[in-house]
């Protein structure tokens, strides 16, 4: 039989998963023969506070490093790696948890600060301070308000990376400030970000040969006349020139003209397309052009087009990751009500809209608007979150996670044709009996699933689970064992009982009376 589906194994990842299980029981499971459970107990399920004790001083580096990546934990409990001796530990820590979610927990300031400020990255040698840095960087885990401050941080390497991430949103005076920095890398940073702003500058670093940084230029920087009537003239580049904010006007609209129609509906995207030009597009003969033009009412504003970019789209997995420039939550409350379905889908992934919106997209006729708010909003109905994990797998990491998922009245999810939603149903706590007939399913995780099933209490059928392969990582699991039981399994894994220190005897002081 496959070491995988041996029962010592089920045993221990059973006991891991178990609810119910105490401390003395978790803690036992750090144990090298405990191996087999080292993911599901250290990356994937909470732990109690002594058990957290435990995982971050153990001396194995694949301990520290499941927890580093657990999502179920506070980031201040996953935090506390920040200074661990293994790079490794600190490049999940800093990658942020796994599987990854469309909103992740910041770190604390502290942690980031570190992290990002660190010379070195562990004793390893396996990973470099910046490939950590890197990691945390992308990973989801800074707030905004972090890179607000930090162009006026006391640490020299803070500034310079708050220079290159909010340099836009500085005002004049603290943009003014900044080529003064007493660090030469801070003035270098801020000295690049000033000459972006400056098109002829553009025009002299602008590639010849098609490249990321030739796209990145002429897609987000100023340009000269030059640049873009050469542009035009070569038919290159256009659909860049389409959505670069600072294209000339009269550049923008020969484009408005040009017989691509992706670069017609970048310009009918755009928040500075006049009246005229606009109304030309809205009967262009292309239906994307028209429903651009016709979507977005003025007055425009350019976070708006780029909310409507990231969030209207109709793919079946959504963005990870902020807006890039998130418009104010009023505007999402009139797209709330528009007639546009894309709108109300822009609306419904704003996780701050107001909370008399929510019941009104909840009931929405578009399936998509009713998804996407199940997906992000803290207050979507408990059934449109349901309804949107049945329908939409892709989702189901996202929603599994926050406490709004149901898990009760689940019942006439029992014999859904989806295993994983027949595994939900199963782990229902509310059910008056066990879904018997499920501990035969096909699927692996319905069969784990009903074997853990609170409402399965019978002493002698738990036993028989055990015993058995299929059953028997679930049965382990299964909440209604006691403490002696899930003991006795480690036992019989090999684990050895964990032999506490003595106790300390009093001080004087404690032992007087």
């Amino acid at each position: 039989m496959p070491p995988a589906t041996s029962l010592p194994g089920a045993w221990l990842r059973g006991a891991a998963a178990n609810p119910a299980a105490p401390s003395d029981v978790l803690t036992r499971l750090l144990d090298p023969a405990g191996r087999p459970a080292w993911q599901t107990l250290c990356a994937e399920r909470d732990l109690p506070g002594d058990v957290v004790d435990a995982v971050v001083a153990h001396p194995d580096a694949a301990v520290r490093r499941a927890f580093a990546r657990n999502p179920r934990v506070a980031p201040a409990q996953r935090g506390r790696l920040v200074r661990d001796p293994s790079g490794l530990v600190r490049a999940a820590l800093a990658g942020g948890p796994r599987p990854r979610l469309r909103r992740v927990r910041p770190l604390p300031d502290a942690v980031l600060e570190a992290l990002l400020t660190a010379e070195e990255a562990g004793e390893d040698g396996r990973v470099t301070a910046a490939e950590v840095a890197g990691e945390l960087v992308t990973s989801g885990q800074i707030p905004p308000s972090f890179w607000r401050r930090s162009h006026e941080h006391p640490h020299p390497g803070l500034r310079r990376m708050g220079v290159g991430s909010v340099w836009h949103a500085l005002g004049p005076a603290e943009r003014a400030a900044l080529p003064a920095d007493p660090d030469p890398a801070v003035r270098a940073a801020a000295a690049r970000r000033t000459r972006e702003l400056d098109p002829a500058a553009m025009e002299a670093d602008l590639p010849e040969r098609d490249c990321h940084g030739r796209t990145h230029l002429l897609t987000h920087l100023p340009v000269t006349d030059a640049v873009a009537e050469a542009c035009l003239a070569a038919r290159r580049d256009l659909w860049s020139l389409a959505h670069n904010p600072h294209t000339p006007s009269d550049a923008v609209a020969r484009l408005a003209r040009d017989p691509d129609p992706r670069v017609r509906e970048r310009v009918a995207a755009r928040a500075d397309v006049d009246a005229a030009l606009l109304a030309e597009l809205a009967a262009d003969p292309d239906e994307a052009v028209r429903t651009r033009a016709v979507l977005h009412p003025s007055p425009r504003a350019w976070a708006e087009r780029e909310a409507i970019d990231w969030l209207g789209g109709v793919d079946g997995d959504l963005p990870i990751g902020e807006v890039p420039a998130e418009p104010a939550t009023s505007w999402f409350a009139a797209c709330a009500t528009s007639e546009h379905a894309i709108l109300r889908r822009v609306a419904a992934s704003h996780a701050a809209l107001p909370v008399e919106l929510v019941g009104r997209l909840a009931a929405d006729p578009d399936p998509e608007v009713r998804h996407r708010l199940a997906c992000h909003h803290p207050l979507a109905p408990p059934e449109a979150v349901l309804d949107a994990f049945v329908a939409r797998p892709e989702q189901r990491r996202h929603l599994l996670t926050p406490p709004r998922l149901p898990r009760t009245d689940l019942r006439h999810l029992l014999d859904h044709d989806d295993p994983e939603v027949r595994a939900l149903a199963a782990a229902d706590p509310a059910l008056e009996e066990p879904p018997v007939r499920l501990l035969a399913d096909p699927d692996e995780r319905v069969r784990r699933a009903a074997a853990a099933a609170p409402a399965l209490r019978d002493a002698d059928t738990l036993a028989a689970l055990l015993d058995d392969p299929a059953t028997a990582e679930g049965a382990a699991a299964n909440p209604n064992l006691p403490a002696r039981r899930l003991h006795e399994l480690l036992d019989l894994a090999g684990v050895p009982r964990r032999r506490l220190p003595p106790p300390k005897p009093p001080t004087p002081q404690e032992g007087s009376s």
